[in-house]
């Protein structure tokens, strides 16, 4: 790996809807249709807006890896394998996740207004990204949800009581609508930090929280160089064994149910892809007998958030709300992005079809607005 960090340089910043064409701009130039340009630069760059900058534009020289090794499928589209009415099998042939999984949701959407709840199996998709954006998609539409991930052969987290990497950070979402105001939306993977926020850390010369990693002999470390330079170490699960036992779910649910893949010595990836099974479970709150739903989780919200506030916090917050703030100061100051990634992501569309003119001006934009 070539070392691009620059921990002496300044932070770039550059407002969202600057970030979001030069995003569609590198995926046209790569051979994206418009549309599909347009989804995976919706999904990252709100990635980055809710401050899960690991999921967001940073991603984009791993996709742009994964296409040189022939493994990213450009312009491919959501393909229903069986259709059971309220259960639908849904393939992603290797196209960009961020197309499949809003597909996959649409067609989720639809049939649980149709059935008052589906079941979407969605296998052989490239990265989803972050898994909330799904969850906000089915929110949107007036749907509770609940999701389900693996990250088939790629395994990056250690077993409870395992001391190497075998299985992926396998996250779980779940989404809440509310009438007239933001959906609750809880999100996180079944690590004990997103692996992506280790190359945030890493690009950025800083070290990670204690109990998320440990080195390639199985000791303790705080340094994210163990999972981006050789040997290799590992992610732990969350909270010990619950964590570690959601995530087992998250495989099975993500990947076996859904008649995708699972993570064993067969299937583990050998080029720079991304493959993804995610099962959403998709309820339409009209469908029960609730009527006064609505009602109820207001009125829990207004009691959790009374309770006296413990030393050192400043308010209760319900799941969601700490994205809602960051999204709010980055549209209004702009998303910050450390140089080491904009180099990385200026390499890779150079590679992919881009000019050094048309990407200087959106360098020299971001070192304006920083």
């Amino acid at each position: 790996m070539t070392d691009t960090r620059a921990t002496d340089q300044p932070e770039l910043r550059l407002q969202a809807d600057e970030l979001h064409a030069y995003v569609c701009a590198i995926w046209e130039r790569a051979g994206s249709s418009a549309r599909e340009a347009r989804l995976v630069a919706d999904h990252l760059v709100a990635a980055n807006l809710a401050g899960h900058d690991s999921h967001g534009v940073g991603m984009i020289p791993r996709y742009a890896d994964s296409l040189h090794d022939n493994e990213l499928k450009l312009n491919r589209h959501a393909e229903i394998i069986r259709d059971a009415g309220a259960v639908l099998t849904v393939d992603g042939g290797k196209g960009f996740g961020q197309v499949a999984g809003f597909e996959a949701m649409e067609l989720g959407v639809e049939r649980a207004k149709r059935h008052g709840i589906c079941a979407v199996g969605l296998r052989g998709a490239h990265h989803l990204g972050r898994i909330g954006h799904w969850g906000e998609q089915c929110a949107a539409a007036g749907m509770a949800s609940f999701h389900f991930v693996n990250v088939a052969g790629d395994p990056l987290v250690a077993p409870f009581g395992g001391a190497d990497r075998r299985f992926g950070t396998n996250p779980f979402c779940a989404a809440y609508p509310r009438d007239g105001k933001p959906p609750f939306v809880l999100d996180f993977a079944t690590s004990a930090i997103a692996y992506g926020k280790t190359r945030v850390a890493y690009n950025k010369g800083k070290t990670v929280p204690a109990d998320c990693l440990i080195d390639a002999e199985g000791r303790p470390t705080i340094e994210p160089k163990v999972m981006h330079e050789t040997p290799f170490g590992a992610l732990l699960p969350f909270a010990a064994h619950k964590g570690y036992g959601l995530a087992v779910l998250c495989e099975l649910f993500g990947g076996a149910l859904t008649g995708g893949l699972t993570t064993h010595a067969a299937t583990l990836e050998t080029t720079n892809a991304i493959v993804n099974g995610m099962l959403s479970i998709i309820i339409d709150p009209q469908a029960f007998d609730a009527h006064d739903g609505q009602a109820q989780a207001e009125a829990f919200v207004a009691w959790a958030k009374a309770s006296p506030l413990a030393a050192g916090a400043g308010q209760v917050l319900m799941p969601g709300e700490p994205e809602l703030a960051t999204q709010a100061a980055r549209r209004a100051q702009g998303i910050p992005i450390d140089p080491a990634t904009w180099q990385q992501i200026s390499d890779a569309a150079l590679e992919l079809g881009m000019t050094t003119g048309e990407i200087g001006r959106y360098s020299e934009s971001a070192r304006r607005s920083a």
